[in-house]
């Protein structure tokens, strides 16, 4: 048992160095990231903020995109209807500028500002590092070995040391030297918030490795016999582009159009219960047309198998969003727990080992 516990401090101290560092990049950024919609609207007011979006309705702001749409379509690679922080209809060109446009008179607004370009870059490197191609793999992979190994290993090692003295394993004295202050504070830390951690790494792997997590969850499909019932609209069925734009969805509202481009020869459709943050469920609809405006793929949350709509809340479970602001401000403090997870660690086994 003795050499077993030392082999796992050491995998613990290894990956603490080594995911430690990149677990502590992905909580930051992923701090930051959780105010983006307050920061960036009140930032760019004139290009995100109308007073009565709220009050517009969804065949307004259907018209206003149709009729930006009907303008320029030979230029547009996406639409992008009111969602979130953006109360406001913005284009993305095919020559990748994007613009803002009002709501309701599709009068521009103007550029997209610095400030939005910021957190756009603060995703890329919550997500990737900001390294083309590999950074993405190396994010989600650090995320589940976190989540796997280096959480575990630690949990393992308190539960070994204090599983006859939960109190003395979870106190932080603070009138002691630095060497077991610091020592306290990650023991302490490390336990006060190994489950929003795992979560949050366990989630954060989806991003890069979804295709193998959803078929894992099929196997919930399985289990309980969940078959995907017939869709309302079936593959080959032909339908208007101009008219998905200019007709409202009884149940969803449409979020952002991405038209083909780069030999990719598809209309994709984006829909969302619900345009702006609200705890709960996410519950979204897509559809894909070809250039023959016929149906090559149809889905919404309602008709989803269970392991479909598991899949779909993983952004608002990484982000805390599900639980409201209070699950917001916990993935904020929690973001900050890796960093001094990892520096109290170095501190430990500096103060154990070199000194």
């Amino acid at each position: 048992m003795k050499a077993f516990s030392n082999i796992v401090k050491k995998v613990h101290l290894f990956l603490g160095i080594t995911c430690g560092v990149l677990a502590s990049i992905s909580g930051l950024t992923g701090s930051m990231y959780v105010w983006q919609p307050e920061i960036t609207s009140a930032l760019n007011q004139r290009l995100l903020q109308r007073e009565s979006t709220n009050t517009l309705s969804e065949k307004t702001l259907l018209k206003t995109s149709s009729e930006l749409y009907r303008s320029q379509k030979d230029t547009i690679a996406k639409i992008f209807l009111p969602y979130r922080e953006q109360e406001t209809v913005s284009i993305i060109y095919k020559n990748g500028q994007t613009l803002y446009y009002h709501p309701e008179t599709g009068v521009p607004l103007g550029k997209k500002s610095a400030s939005i370009k910021l957190f756009e870059d603060l995703l890329k490197i919550h997500r990737s590092l900001g390294i083309p191609k590999i950074g993405k793999y190396i994010v989600g992979s650090s995320a589940i070995i976190f989540f796997l190994f280096l959480l575990t290993s630690g949990l393992f090692l308190w539960w070994k040391k204090y599983k006859s003295n939960f109190k003395k394993g979870i106190k932080i004295k603070w009138k002691r030297n630095r060497k077991r202050f610091n020592y306290d504070v990650h023991k302490s830390l490390g336990i006060f918030f190994s489950l929003p951690l795992a979560v949050m790494a366990f989630s954060g792997g989806y991003f890069t490795y979804n295709s193998y997590y959803k078929d894992g969850l099929k196997l919930i499909d399985g289990f309980i016999g969940n078959k995907q019932p017939e869709k309302k609209i079936e593959a080959g069925t032909g339908i208007d582009i101009l008219h998905l734009l200019e007709t409202p969805d009884n149940q969803y509202a449409l979020r952002a159009i991405y038209f083909p481009q780069d030999g990719n020869e598809v209309y994709q459709f984006r829909y969302i219960k619900n345009r702006f943050i609200n705890p709960g469920l996410r519950k979204t609809r897509e559809l894909k047309l070809d250039n023959n405006s016929n149906t090559i793929y149809s889905s919404s949350f309602n008709d989803d198998p269970v392991s479909e709509q598991i899949a779909a809340q993983f952004y608002p479970i990484h982000i805390g969003e599900m639980a409201g602001m209070l699950g917001r401000i916990l993935v904020f403090i929690s973001g900050f727990v890796p960093l001094i997870l990892f520096i109290t660690g170095l501190r430990f086994y500096y103060f154990r080992t070199v000194r």
